[in-house]
């Protein structure tokens, strides 16, 4: 059989994607992955591109997937998650959030992104509009596009006086239109480090409740705080039983379990039934073994926990002082999360910038033009690795920006 031309198989090609339903072919390219590829595999690279540490998951929550697959727990399991997880993040956020959280509460998902998808699939859909806090993880606009959904941006801006990332709740509530059907509020977020203060999710809670909106409430980074709080203020400290709040979480950045692919999505009890068929609808469960590892991430993890969080406290410390004495860089103290969004004087390409000190300091950083409205001309520098790696990392910039 004669192998098609080149044009034939182009022309097959577009006559195929012609076909695909818009909001799938709309779906984003991620605008990490572009620098993330020409810096893949440089020798000595310091890849601060991605949201995720540089620790390997622990010994010992490892163990618990082995002694799981060897006890032949390969089969399917319950949709919701296994009656033992659900217990033990019950137990978890009962304790972190200071009042009783019901296991029933509760649903085992594929990671944070599949929570995600699964939280904006109950709120949103065909012709309707989400609102989201820009600059803003590229995700949440690519989830809400392939629910077929619009993302409609509400910029932030820094408050000069207090050096933080502000959200306008008054500008949010601008956005508000009859097809608006849910706000996704990241806090502490991606990539900025801004965290709400109880008096703004008490507004935006008010806005929801005014509206009838659904809040998708990310709260992942909630133990990543350097006020010395233990973790940042939540929705769950203010919200009333009726509030239509879907709470995203995952496993990846507490306990080091990116590749692990396990998280949860939290909702009333009565969307039950609602959730465990999109379940079966979407990944028909997670497997047993990984869920295994999930309990003993959090019934023997926390010293793991409060070890990263330690960690990544000295590294804010050391690549904030670095690159505020360069006299080139400007930025807003991350008040949360693992990230530092910075912007350099006079440079207006981030995206080429991105690339160049691939080769100019090799270190890899991610571009801010990929984070949406208002992050064009920053960069994204993730700061959760060794202190001795952010600090070398550090020293290469400040040298590139120097040069």
């Amino acid at each position: 059989m004669n192998q098609p031309s080149a044009e034939a198989h182009a022309e097959v090609g577009q006559f195929l994607l012609s076909a695909v339903r818009p909001e799938a072919a709309g779906a984003p390219e991620s605008g990490i992955v572009e620098v993330f590829n020409y810096g893949r595999g440089r020798q000595g690279l310091i890849p601060l591109w991605v949201g995720e540490g540089d620790m390997p998951t622990p010994g010992f929550i490892q163990e618990a997937a082995t002694r799981s697959l060897a006890a032949g727990e390969t089969f399917y399991t319950y949709q919701r998650g296994l009656p033992e997880l659900r217990s033990a993040i019950s137990t978890y956020m009962s304790r972190l959030y200071g009042r009783p959280l019901d296991a029933e509460r509760f649903f085992v998902t594929i990671g944070g992104m599949h929570a995600l998808q699964m939280a904006i699939r109950i709120a949103a859909g065909v012709g309707d509009e989400a609102l989201i806090p820009s600059p803003a993880w590229p995700n949440f606009l690519g989830a809400v596009g392939v629910a077929g959904a619009t993302p409609v941006e509400v910029p932030m801006a820094i408050d000069p006086v207090r050096n933080r990332w502000s959200l306008d709740v008054e500008r949010l509530a601008a956005a508000v239109t009859p097809r608006t059907k849910l706000i996704i509020v990241n806090s502490p977020a991606n990539p900025t480090g801004w965290t709400a203060t109880r008096e703004e999710l008490e507004a935006i809670l008010a806005l929801a409740r005014r509206h009838g909106l659904w809040i998708v409430a990310d709260e992942i980074y909630g133990r990543f705080v350097f006020d010395g709080a233990e973790r940042a203020p939540s929705f769950h400290d203010i919200m009333a039983e009726e509030d239509r709040i879907l709470f995203v979480q995952t496993f990846s950045k507490n306990w080091a379990m990116t590749g692990w692919r396990i998280g949860w999505l939290e909702c009333h009890p009565a969307l039950g039934q609602v959730v465990e068929n999109l379940m079966q609808y979407s990944c028909s469960g997670v497997p047993a073994f990984i869920q295994r590892a999930g309990v003993v991430a959090l019934e023997q993890g926390e010293g793991f926990v409060q070890h990263q969080i330690e960690r990544v406290r000295r590294c804010r410390e050391i690549i904030c002082d670095a690159l505020s004495g360069t006299g080139k860089v400007e930025f807003a103290d991350p008040a949360g999360a693992f990230y530092l969004f910075f912007s350099i004087r006079g440079e207006a390409d981030t995206r080429r910038r991105a690339l160049r000190l691939v080769d100019d300091a090799n270190v890899g950083i991610a571009p801010g033009t990929a984070f949406g409205a208002g992050g064009e001309q920053y960069f994204r520098l993730c700061f959760a690795r060794r202190p001795e790696d952010i600090q070398e990392a550090a020293r290469r910039l400040s040298a590139a920006l120097a040069g």
